[in-house]
């Protein structure tokens, strides 16, 4: 038999094997396309379009890709938000006593999960800009707004003259990212042991009550890991309101490449800042899941 200590020094010598096919191949791969590619990089060109002096404040501004990504992390976050609230609603109507309310929320995940994101997109797109929005003169009432509601607009929202698109941009994000936060929520009600349930209700608590005090927190620890995937999902997706002219990180980096004419600089750049917002967000929801337990667990013993 093997010794722990073998077992160990197996297992290292695979990894540093595996560590070495890794480098190989991507040595051989940047050889390939140093030699047959023939383009001429030119990553001196990128540091100006993210951060720039101004010429009246000398002070460091956002330059384009900077823009991009402000933008894409607004969407993101109020994208977010919304989907959230519109989710856990949904999702407590498809556990709910009621029928009308099942179908309601049944209707609203098949509906949203069998339809192209795009095409859902291009539909919240003309319904609220060109009519919803048109109607209610939204873009005139901001702009007649003082210095400092138009301040907090542009801090909250990006620039004013752009705010129906960003809302049709977010609404959209929500109404489909909030199908499957739907689903993730229901499923996090419905894996709470029924014995939980039972103990709630024989204790006399009302079906909000016993919603509010011993259902959810359980079944809040459940729900966060797919959460997290969820609204990384939402920051991935953020990039096909492109095609609606708002100008998040995907739109700014065609852009840039279509006038600077350099293509692999610009998309390996937006990928590695779409990269680490996800993983700042993928570590921060991981800690607060752990902080989560650790409560559940304490409160648990004590009870």
């Amino acid at each position: 038999m093997f010794s722990s200590s073998n077992k160990g020094r197996r297992t290292g010598w695979l990894d540093i094997l595996l560590i070495l096919t890794v480098l190989v191949g991507f040595g051989w791969l940047l050889i390939k396309v140093k030699v047959n590619l023939q383009y001429n990089w030119n990553w001196g060109i990128i540091p100006q379009y993210l951060l720039l002096r101004d010429s009246q404040s000398n002070n460091l501004v956002p330059g384009l890709i900077m823009q991009g990504l402000l933008v894409t992390i607004r969407v993101s976050l109020w994208a977010s938000v919304l989907a959230l609230v519109i989710g856990t609603i949904m999702g407590l109507f498809r556990v709910s006593n009621s029928r009308f309310r099942r179908f309601l929320g049944w209707i609203y995940v098949e509906l949203i999960r069998n339809m192209p994101i795009l095409v859902w997109v291009f539909i919240v797109y003309y319904f609220l800009s060109d009519q919803l929005f048109q109607f209610l003169d939204l873009e005139s009432r901001v702009m007649q707004g003082s210095p400092a509601t138009l301040a907090v607009t542009s801090l909250l929202f990006g620039a004013p003259d752009r705010l129906p698109s960003f809302l049709a941009g977010v609404v959209a994000l929500a109404l489909y990212e909030g199908a499957y936060i739907t689903e993730i929520v229901r499923a996090g009600i419905q894996s709470v042991d029924k014995g939980q349930w039972e103990a709630a209700l024989s204790v006399g608590l009302s079906p909000f009550k016993r919603m509010r005090l011993v259902i959810f927190p359980q079944a809040l620890t459940r729900i966060l890991p797919p959460l997290t995937g969820q609204f990384i999902s939402t920051i991935k997706d953020s990039s096909i309101i492109s095609v609606i002219s708002i100008q998040e990180l995907t739109f700014q980096g065609m852009e840039l490449m279509a006038a600077a004419l350099i293509t692999f600089e610009v998309w390996i750049t937006v990928m590695l800042l779409y990269l680490v917002v996800c993983l700042a967000c993928s570590l921060t929801v991981a800690m607060l899941e752990e902080r989560l337990g650790r409560k559940y667990i304490q409160s648990s013993i004590a009870t």
